[in-house]
Parts: C-alpha cells; sequence; structure tokens
C-alpha cells in the first residue's frame, strides 16, 4: 500500500534525513587510503547513535538474504554496485566506494547514498560517478506532483543508456517512511506517462546504480550479500531520500550546505 505523509510527518523524516548526511558526510572523511571498512561502519554508527537514531540496515534480513546484515553501512568497493558488507578490508588507492547509509529517527526512516573514489582516480570512475549522480538529478526533477512513476524511472535509464553503463531494474528505488522499504517501487528503467500518478505527500528513495561495462547482469557472492557486476567492471550508486510537495521535490537527505533540500 502506497502511503501519503503529511507536512509534519515529512519534517520528521528530513531529521532523519540529516543523520544520514552527516553519516555519509564523515564517512567519507575517515575514508583513506588504508582504511578498513568496518573502520568506516564504527564511524557512521557512532553518528547514527550520537544522534538518538537507530539503523534500519544492521540485522536487516529480507527474503533473498540467508542472514542478516551485519553493519550499519554498505560498503561497495568496485566491481561491487550493491549489499557490500563491512568487514577487515583496507581501501587501495584508486578504489571506488559507495556507501549507502540508513537511520531512524523518532520512528521516521531516511535512506541515501555515496560514491567517490579513494587517493587518485581513474578518469573513467569520475565520469561513472558524475553519470550516475546526473542519473540521480535527473530522477528527482522528474518527480513532480501530476506526472508518474514512470517519468522518474525513464529519466534515470536515459541518462544511464546515454553513457552506456550497464542498468538492472532488480533492485532499485522505493517507498520509505516508518519502515525503510515500503510501496512503491522505483525501477531504474521505466517509461514515461506510466505507472502510479505522483501525489504530494509520496516520499520515495531514488538511487540509480551503474555498471561502467555496459552489461545489465549481475552475480552475487557467497555471503548472499554482495552483489557485483558480471562483467567485472566498476559500479556506483547514488541515492537520495525526496519527498513530493506542491513547490516540487524536497531533498530530505541533503547535507547540511544544501539546507534548503531543494534540486
Amino acid at each position: 500500500m502506497v502511503e501519503l505523509r503529511t507536512p509534519g510527518e515529512i519534517e520528521a523524516m528530513r531529521a532523519s534525513g540529516r543523520v544520514v548526511a552527516q553519516a555519509l558526510q564523515e564517512v567519507r572523511a575517515a575514508a583513506t587510503v588504508g582504511s578498513r571498512l568496518s573502520t568506516l561502519d564504527d564511524v557512521a554508527g557512532e553518528v547514527i547513535l550520537g544522534a538518538g537514531a537507530t539503523s534500519p540496515f544492521l540485522g536487516y534480513q529480507p527474503s533473498f538474504a540467508p542472514t542478516p546484515f551485519r553493519g550499519v553501512i554498505c560498503t561497495s568497493v568496485n566491481d561491487v554496485a550493491l549489499h557490500g558488507t563491512p568487514g577487515p578490508y583496507r581501501l587501495a588507492d584508486g578504489d571506488l566506494l559507495s556507501i549507502d547509509c540508513g537511520s531512524i529517527l523518532d520512528g521516521w526512516a531516511a535512506d541515501a547514498a555515496t560514491s567517490f573514489v579513494v587517493g587518485i582516480p581513474r578518469q573513467a570512475d569520475l565520469e561513472l560517478i558524475e553519470t550516475t549522480k546526473a542519473a540521480l538529478d535527473a530522477g528527482i526533477r522528474a518527480a513532480r506532483v501530476g506526472g508518474r512513476l514512470g517519468d522518474i524511472s525513464a529519466a534515470i535509464a536515459a541518462v544511464g543508456r546515454a553513457a552506456r553503463c550497464g542498468i538492472s531494474t532488480d533492485y532499485g528505488g522505493h517507498g520509505i517512511g516508518r519502515t525503510m522499504h515500503q510501496d512503491p517501487s522505483v525501477p531504474n528503467d521505466g517509461r514515461p506517462g506510466r505507472g502510479l500518478p505522483l501525489r504530494s505527500g509520496l516520499v520515495i528513495a531514488i538511487e540509480p546504480w551503474f555498471m561502467a561495462g555496459g552489461g545489465d547482469g549481475y552475480l552475487v557472492d557467497d555471503d548472499g550479500w554482495t552483489l557485483r557486476s558480471a562483467d567485472g567492471s566498476r559500479a556506483a550508486h547514488v541515492e537520495h531520500t525526496v519527498a513530493l510537495t506542491p513547490d516540487g521535490p524536497l531533498i530530505l537527505t541533503a547535507p547540511p550546505e544544501s539546507e534548503s533540500g531543494r534540486p
């Protein structure tokens, strides 16, 4: 069931979004060559705990997962596109790192992700990240009252396909509210003018993830979580929690320097 949020509920979700934004900023600052992924998980956990929030990731076990997730962030490196688990791996110079983070504060969830390069970057990695960010921006711009859910999906895919990126619709954006994953599903490819009518009060996580090699296939590690590009190419993943309002989309996980939350 798709639920719509009141202005007061959206403001409460924005408070949770600020926790996520701070956690992502502090993790990025701590992600240097030689840092362990488990250390980055500790950094995010301290931010979440210090804000009086909890992590919707820690202990999460959806139907596809054989075991509960063991971190408060997903740490996906290089060819890992999604759901990388934080462990003892030390970041190397040039690693492409995607961090996905969520929080629940006063009963309201928020969810966001960012991708960046640790150390000296490859130009191709920077271009992949910029393409993925551009797709997120396009999806947010399409999240307008009076439109259709397919408008968001089509806007994301148009950017990714133009850059010849691989796109899978098996995982994507989602509704969010009292829990992290709710209806509707927001795939990263679709047809404009189709799907759910976009109404004021809808809150969704929009999250493109692209694979540089152009193939749409992926593999899952034995842990049941770690999702890799099938062709071994690099992947990037970005995400914001966005509320639809009469004045346009409002980014609830915007960092402090973008406090207006307007694209």
